[in-house]
């Protein structure tokens, strides 16, 4: 009697038996299909692990499975076996984890295969100019059309806004056509246009990279500016004349429009770029046309890493240091340490590429792990920045910037330059307070001021989305005098348009970019050369390219300088440099110029001094000395509820009944219980445990026991527990 062991989204860490469905008569099952089964009073797709002949239960009390919904498995063995191994890494149950690596229209049991034949793209002689200024509507498909010369179905181009009355339109126009999918796409010529000249640098970096042959993880640290993406782009192009594909992996591609821009402009081959914003369908389009192999190169964010290549060639990790790449929810998995398990299983060389690097992977270079590629110089003819620190102790300041900060931004101005202003604050302002009794607009559901917003007016928390009306007066002492307190982008962009009218304030953060295409709309204003002032939050920090910014001014250097997350030095010390490094990137010198209450500080005398390499390796030095990782590896134990000290006195229990109960593996230790630094969020009181090791392996014995123990804990049911695998912050 066969019996299907299936993993099921379930949150129990263990796998279910069933029978095969009734009438079945196939005698072998390939571990990886789709099974449709009953489980309780619904029905769940469930992944075959394995086929077995035995079972602790009675075959009487066995369900049948409904259906399998697969000839062959949707996913290659050896991403099937990389999901299994994440889920076992990472603590989190096998069912969902495999769930997790499949596109969302598989999980809810969709065939596996495209849904359209039809598919429409713009004719080749078609042009916008030829339609009228005021057929916007016309004019925003055929642009929509342009940016998918391989093809478009009618369901994705609802799913942008268009419509089929407009394409019929377009289509007696001659402007737009249909024609069935092809399955099989050849191109002779893999480029566009002509590859960049490299410097010696870049050449050096790109002959390490393609010298070898196999399996291969190299480390780029080059500067902002350095080139990077040119290595990428022809490391890519020798992997497409082999006939090969590439996966490129980026932090953020809604916030990284010009990096997609870039290889479109460059190769003559069909991409997919598979991010959140795609409908359903269209992301299962294209995870098709990546494993039959018609998309050659695959530009992904994190959830991309488990999209199968038919012929993979190459991994690239873009950014590799940002914290984005780290799942903080639920499957807590890292794409980037992932990715190079991947190159491991494929036997595929891998491309890690930063102009700051993470300590992890900064120990992998110097441990000899990685290829370790230095590019020190910028690319063409531009120089590194000057970097000065303005010490703003004694200074009255206008809205949060000093009056030699504001003489600057006029100079750069007046010079026909742009310049932008950086501050990690949405909104108008941080919060609201009473004058006369000092109230503060507090979030009553987290631990955290509630920020004010002028457009539109209201009170938000960016914690747990909280959102309410600005209060008229003051609640607890009727007081009218309430006044916002420090300054956000809003508050920034509204005193830099009054000190500055003559010139465009462009503002860049979560709030004014929700709106489709808003930040390529930005990308262009800013590309165009005119001077403008931009301001914004992190978001400009991730891989712009700003040619006519000569001036940087960062309001606030000193935001994570205290931080009490161990991380929180690096994650400061990278914001500072990337966010830098978008001045002077062209031929006009650039200018960065930070205000500091405490100038005098030695990480940002070492980053302005000497850089990042020398802050990162005093930095390792101190992780060492602290037993900190890279030099040990940790995992933190989250209990929450919403009983104020439950969650801690939960973990307290635990941990004193664990020391009686098991025997604690040497060289295992325990950190806490202690509040989460924010220790309430969300409605939610919570607490962690921290749990380090200098042995991997030993550190994964004990948490495989630890959920064991919980799973089995009736006390552990009045709580929500989760445990993070290598966490990439503390909060």
């Amino acid at each position: 009697m066969i019996i299907l062991r299936l993993a099921i989204p379930s949150p129990l860490r263990k796998l279910f038996d069933y029978l095969p469905p009734a009438g079945s008569e196939q005698t072998s099952f390939e571990p990886g299909l789709r099974v449709l089964v009953p489980f309780g009073n619904r029905d769940l797709i469930g992944i075959l692990v394995e086929t077995t002949t035995e079972t602790q239960f009675e075959i009487s009390k066995l369900k049948r499975a409904k259906k399998i919904l697969d000839e062959t498995p949707p996913l290659p063995a050896h991403l099937f076996k990389l999901a299994r191994w994440a889920a076992s890494y990472y603590q989190h149950p096998e069912g969902d984890a495999l769930q997790q690596a499949l596109p969302v229209l598989l999980r809810k049991g969709q065939a596996c295969e495209y849904q359209h034949e039809l598919l429409w793209r713009a004719t080749s002689d078609a042009q916008i100019n030829t339609l009228k200024a005021n057929a916007v509507r016309q004019i925003e498909l055929l642009k929509l059309l342009k940016e998918h010369p391989s093809g478009i179905s009618l369901d994705a181009i609802k799913a942008e806004g268009g419509n089929l009355n407009t394409l019929r339109s377009l289509e007696d126009k001659k402007l737009a056509e249909s024609f069935h999918r092809p399955h099989k796409s050849h191109h002779e010529q893999v480029l566009h246009e002509a590859p960049l000249t490299l410097n010696g640098e870049q050449q050096s970096a790109l002959t390490q990279i393609n010298k070898r042959s196999g399996f291969t993880a190299s480390l780029i640290e080059g500067v902002t500016g350095s080139g990077k993406t040119e290595v990428y782009l022809q490391a890519i192009e020798k992997t497409l004349n082999e006939g090969k594909q590439a996966l490129v992996l980026v932090p953020e591609i809604g916030l990284t429009p010009q990096t997609v821009m870039r290889f479109k402009q460059r190769f003559n081959l069909p991409m997919a770029v598979l991010h959140s914003n795609l409908s359903d369908r269209q992301r299962l389009d294209a995870w098709l046309q990546a494993r039959e192999g018609v998309a050659k190169i695959v530009i992904g964010t994190r959830s991309a890493i488990f999209t199968p290549l038919k012929n993979p060639g190459i991994i690239i990790i873009d950014e590799e240091h940002d914290a984005s790449f780290k799942q903080q929810d639920g499957f807590r998995y890292s794409a980037r340490d992932l990715a190079v398990m991947r190159a491991r299983a494929e036997d595929t060389p891998i491309v890690l590429g930063s102009a700051t690097p993470s300590l992890e992977s900064l120990h992998n270079a110097k441990e000899g792990r990685y290829q370790w590629l230095k590019m020190t110089q910028r690319a063409g003819t531009s120089l590194a920045p000057t970097f000065k620190l303005l010490d703003i102790r004694q200074e009255k300041l206008s809205e949060g910037l000093s009056t030699q900060l504001i003489s600057a931004i006029g100079q750069h101005l007046n010079n026909g330059t742009q310049v932008l202003v950086f501050l990690n604050r949405r909104g108008y302002s941080p919060t609201l307070s009473c004058n006369d009794c000092g109230w503060i607009a507090d979030c009553s559901r987290c631990d955290a001021h509630m920020t004010l917003h002028r457009e539109p007016p209201h009170l938000h928390c960016h914690h747990c989305d909280k959102q309410q009306g600005i209060p008229r007066v003051c609640p607890e002492c009727n007081s009218d005098q309430l006044q916002p307190v420090g300054v956000g982008t809003e508050r920034s962009e509204q005193a830099l348009q009054k000190l500055f009218p003559d010139f465009p304030v462009i503002r860049v953060d979560r709030d004014s970019t929700q709106r489709k295409n808003a930040m390529h709309d930005i990308m262009d204003k800013v590309n165009s050369g005119d001077p403008c002032i931009l301001v914004g939050t992190q978001m400009l920090a991730k891989g712009h390219h700003f040619p006519k910014v000569t001036l940087v001014a960062i309001i606030n250097a000193d935001s994570g300088l205290f931080s009490s997350d161990f991380r929180g030095m690096e994650r400061t010390a990278q914001l500072i440099l990337q966010v830098a490094g978008r001045a002077g990137r062209a031929e006009d010198p650039g200018t960065v110029l930070m205000q500091t209450y405490h100038a005098d500080h030695p990480i940002l005398q070492t980053l302005v001094e000497h850089g990042y390499s020398a802050f990162a390796l005093e930095e390792l030095h101190n992780r060492k000395a602290a037993k900190l990782p890279p030099y040990t590896h940790y995992a933190l134990l989250r209990a929450e509820t919403t009983t104020q000290y439950r969650a801690e006195s939960f973990l307290a229990a635990l941990r004193q009944q664990l020391e009686d109960d098991l025997l604690l593996p040497e060289n295992v230790h325990w950190i806490g219980p202690f509040p989460s630094p924010m220790e309430k969020r969300a409605g939610m009181h919570r607490a962690q445990l921290m749990i380090y090791a200098e042995n991997r392996k030993v550190l994964h014995q004990l948490l495989a026991n630890l959920c064991w123990y919980l799973e089995q804990n009736k006390e552990s049911r009045k709580v929500r527990w989760s445990i993070d695998v290598d966490p990439a912050d503390t909060f």
